[in-house]
């Protein structure tokens, strides 16, 4: 007598292993987060806090600094400048976003904004100057003192340049997890993945800084300097990401996506520059590398690399971290060679 087939449970339950559905769960959830992080970083973009200075003579600077303050939602913080010049060197600084200048001649008054540092932030700040203006009877004109190259459409290449690069950086970690194990088999090994990691991070740097420059003319800048930011951008992901996997195995590339993708991206300050951000995302951006490889990229190729000392400095220390939690969870807890691969069925 033939021997019955097995029940639909069974083979659910043959087919579908408890492991793999966990992994199906966690993609779920990564996935809804990754929806949740872009939609609520960028679907609604309202000023906060964003850095407006007053140059006017004494009479009528404290009314416009009261003006602008007046402004709702805590929308703009402001300053003031002695003279034009002042105010735009604090604007090529990265001190400010924006400057008001009062025409005491006239009813026209000058606004200057930058828009290599976010034209969404030049927009902000053109949008509450008129309305000041307008009820004031007066006129409002933009002047752009650090214009965008003409191959940088809407001030994003520094953005996804950046994002390449960290794409780079976690994707060829992750594949030499995958093709080699997790967690390297000894210390030596570990520094031979390291450095394998380290000659990509160059190559991706080199290439990288040459297409956006010679290649496509959509940055400026110093072509040596955006190459030295990209190695040190996807050395800092990759090693990173090595740590992840050397702690938890296949689970850390899904990590690594949470945190570079899901986190990273939205809050980097490409698309919307922090002041246009919710609370959340503001907070956070400029400590993952996307955000401070953005302001570093952006910095190099409009504003003659200024600012840039804390964000190298944030860059750095993914790096430092993801090299220190590899050698010691090598070190530590030394693994096989290669891991099992995970049943997916």
């Amino acid at each position: 007598m033939a021997a019955s087939e097995p029940g639909f449970a069974a083979e659910l339950k043959d087919a579908v292993t408890p492991r793999t559905a966990l992994l199906v769960v966690a993609v779920l959830l990564l996935q809804l987060a990754f929806i949740v992080s872009y939609v609520g970083a960028l679907h609604h973009p309202t000023p906060h806090q964003l850095s407006i200075a007053v140059v006017a003579p004494p009479a009528v600077q404290p009314k416009l600094v009261a003006a602008l303050e007046a402004v709702p939602d805590d929308a703009v913080r402001t300053s003031t400048s002695p003279d034009r010049d002042t105010a735009v060197a604090r604007i090529k600084d990265q001190k400010i976003y924006a400057a008001l200048l009062f025409d005491p001649s006239g009813t026209q008054d000058t606004l200057l904004v930058a828009d290599a540092r976010g034209p969404a932030a030049a927009r902000a700040a053109e949008t509450i100057v008129t309305a000041i203006d307008k009820n004031q009877g007066r006129t409002v004109v933009v002047d752009d003192v650090v214009p965008l190259a003409p191959g940088d459409a809407e001030g994003l290449s520094s953005f996804y340049l950046v994002i390449g690069w960290c794409v780079g950086g976690y994707l060829v970690a992750s594949i030499l997890g995958i093709s080699a194990g997790s967690r390297p088999a000894n210390t030596a090994r570990a520094l031979i993945r390291l450095g394998a990691l380290a000659l990509y991070s160059i190559a991706a740097g080199v290439g990288g800084a040459l297409i956006v420059g010679p290649v496509l003319h959509a940055l400026p800048g110093s072509t040596w300097g955006l190459i030295g930011l990209g190695t040190l951008v996807v050395f800092g992901v990759g090693a990173f990401t090595m740590a992840l996997q050397c702690l938890f195995g296949i689970v850390g590339i899904g990590l690594a996506v949470l945190l570079f993708v899901v986190l990273g991206n939205p809050s980097a300050g490409g698309v919307f520059p922090p002041p246009l951000m919710p609370a959340f995302w503001r907070a956070i951006g400029a400590w993952f590398p996307n955000g401070a490889g953005t302001d570093v990229a952006r910095s190099i190729a409009y504003f003659g690399a200024t600012g840039i000392a804390v964000p190298l400095m944030v860059l750095t220390a993914w790096a430092v971290v993801g090299v220190a939690v590899t050698l010691v969870a090598v070190a530590y807890r030394p693994g096989r060679e290669r891991d099992p691969a995970p049943a997916l069925a």
